[in-house]
């Protein structure tokens, strides 16, 4: 219970600061974004999961970048 409601509160601000961070990505090619858009979102999900690790968050962060690579080829 205390981890749903640790992701129910960091959810919304990691999109904010995603969407602020991505806004200034103008020059950035579609896959570019996407790479950043996936290690965005895979570092919160690592950080979340194994709560504030350093470690996971990182793991996470490459595994969402790598993902979101190549799902925007």
């Amino acid at each position: 219970m205390k981890q749903l409601k640790r992701i129910l509160v960091c959810l919304p601000a990691a999109v904010l600061v995603s969407l602020v961070g991505l806004a200034g990505c103008a020059g950035m090619t579609h896959q570019e974004k996407g790479t950043a858009t996936g290690a965005v979102i895979g570092g919160v999900a690592g950080n979340v999961l194994c709560g504030g690790g350093l470690l996971c968050t990182g793991a996470g962060a490459a595994v969402g970048g790598a993902i979101g690579h190549e799902v925007t080829k």
